[in-house]
């Protein structure tokens, strides 16, 4: 069957690839799905196809993954995490281990999104589920994969307070991820964020909401080889 898609008329009327973000600032660039048509999102996968440019796709809803994998069908989806990698593979890892907890399964989704954009951006990753403040001897009993982390990446939702408890094991620094996860005074993700804006423990540094792309990247960053 002949695919007969037609693209947009010009990319430029509502993209422009940062194709040397690589060579500036050592990373590739990242393509947001979210709000995009899938028009818009299959045209820009098929310059990074032509530019051979590895590109991570993020917040890929169904639709706008198949969009992706149109131009890109060997691309790497991970439907948990919403979250497509090109080239599939990733890079040889090297620099520090980045470790990544999920307090609970609800957590996962945006777990795995940092882990997988740490791999992508040539991390050595583990990830660890299910180990929630409710049950701590759950944490407790992971103390030995937890102190090898050069950096570790904690997403929770409810009360947020799993970033706190890791941070005060480890010598590593922590990225703390709240979730929108967790009944109605959660706030779709404002309590836990403001639970670890206040940790008591040293080392934590916040980011947005749900935002395990920016958590991953920045663990990414942390854990790099030292020159």
């Amino acid at each position: 069957m002949t695919d007969r898609w037609t693209p947009p008329a010009a990319l430029e009327d509502f993209a422009h690839l940062d194709h040397d973000r690589a060579a500036r600032r050592g990373y590739p660039e990242a393509v947001y799905c979210e709000g995009k048509t899938p028009d818009q999102v299959r045209a820009i996968a098929a310059a990074v196809a032509e530019r051979a440019a590895p590109t991570l796709f993020t917040r890929a809803a169904p639709e706008l993954a198949r969009a992706v994998l149109a131009e890109l069908p060997d691309a790497r989806h991970d439907t948990d995490a919403r979250l497509l990698a090109w080239p599939p593979l990733p890079p040889e890892p090297s620099g520090g281990l980045v470790v990544v907890l999920a307090a609970g399964t609800s957590d996962l989704p945006v777990a795995r999104e940092a882990q997988l954009t740490a791999l992508h951006l040539g991390r050595a990753t583990e990830l660890v589920v299910d180990v929630g403040v409710a049950g701590l001897h759950r944490v407790l009993a992971r103390l030995d994969l937890l102190r090898r982390a050069r950096v570790l990446v904690v997403a929770a939702g409810m009360d947020g307070a799993l970033p706190s408890v890791v941070a005060g094991l480890v010598s590593a620094p922590v990225v703390a991820v709240p979730t929108s996860v967790g009944y109605g005074a959660a706030f779709g993700g404002v309590a836990p964020l403001l639970s670890m804006l206040n940790a008591c423990s040293p080392g934590v540094a916040v980011v947005n909401i749900d935002n395990g792309y920016g958590a991953g990247h920045l663990a990414a960053q942390i854990a790099a080889p030292q020159a």
